[in-house]
């Protein structure tokens, strides 16, 4: 079996495969001084909770946009499972795709994954866009080619900074809202479809300004936690895979020979 995780801003999702298959899936909050024991305590329940054993895992691989964490990741895997880990884009599991940016070095490696568990998975010209701490917009050509794409602040990101640069707006859930108009009776309400629709705006517009430039057929892939909530309020995107970068994991990890 594969132990991949990913080390996003905000949280690390572990995940073990049973060859392409998503065996178990778990979230803990990212703590770039959290130790390799640490990590060992909870994750190692966790795979008991599930009956299966540490020595099923032979693989391992990460994907980090915090690098202080690399290091006690790599102790997690070289102490408790014995397996020296491959971190993604580099080494072995280094990049096989083109990136065709000014500066491809600055590519992270969450972005670099959804590329290619998108191509691998939907294949065409496509767009993908991530809700994570921020919101990613990757343009990916038919051939695998990352062609650039857009950052934007998370949604929870402009909902931080309009509540604590703000006396009295109190702090809101982020929700679909129950009606379709814009105009809102009271605080709340005016502040989700501010802050609900103009994201839902914001999508939308930059996503045909994206297949604008594309100048032909583009798919749109969504991932991460909020893209199921806007998908009912929005027809753009094509494609919903939650577990987009994850798999992006696996599959590197398999042209890696690990």
């Amino acid at each position: 079996m594969l132990l991949a995780a990913d080390v996003g801003n905000t949280n690390v999702v572990f995940a073990i495969f049973d060859g392409t298959e998503i065996r178990a899936r778990w979230r803990i909050a990212t703590d770039g001084r959290r130790t390799g024991d640490e990590y060992a305590v909870w994750l190692l329940q966790l795979l008991a909770v599930e009956g299966i054993e540490r020595s099923a895992i032979t693989r391992i691989i990460f994907s980090s946009v915090v690098p202080r964490a690399d290091h006690n990741l790599t102790v997690l895997s070289q102490k408790y499972f014995g397996i020296e880990p491959l971190f993604a884009g580099q080494g072995a599991a280094a990049w096989d795709f083109e990136i065709d940016v000014d500066q491809p070095h600055t590519l992270g490696s969450d972005r670099a994954l959804n590329c290619i568990a998108a191509h691998e998975l939907v294949g065409g010209d496509m767009i993908v866009v991530d809700f994570g701490t921020a919101t990613k917009f990757e343009a990916v050509d038919y051939n695998g080619a990352y062609k650039g794409g857009i950052i934007a602040p998370g949604i929870n990101l402009s909902l931080d900074a309009l509540v604590g640069k703000t006396a009295k707006l109190p702090r809101i859930a982020i929700r679909a809202p129950e009606t379709t108009s814009v105009i809102g009776r009271n605080t709340e309400d005016q502040m989700l479809i501010g802050v609900f629709w103009g994201y839902v705006a914001m999508m939308e517009g930059l996503i045909d300004r994206m297949k604008a430039e594309f100048g032909r057929p583009v798919k749109v892939v969504a991932t991460g936690g909020l893209a199921i909530l806007f998908d009912e309020k929005t027809d753009i995107f094509d494609v919903i895979d939650a577990d987009l970068t994850i798999r992006g994991l696996q599959i590197l990890a398999d042209r890696a020979g690990a």
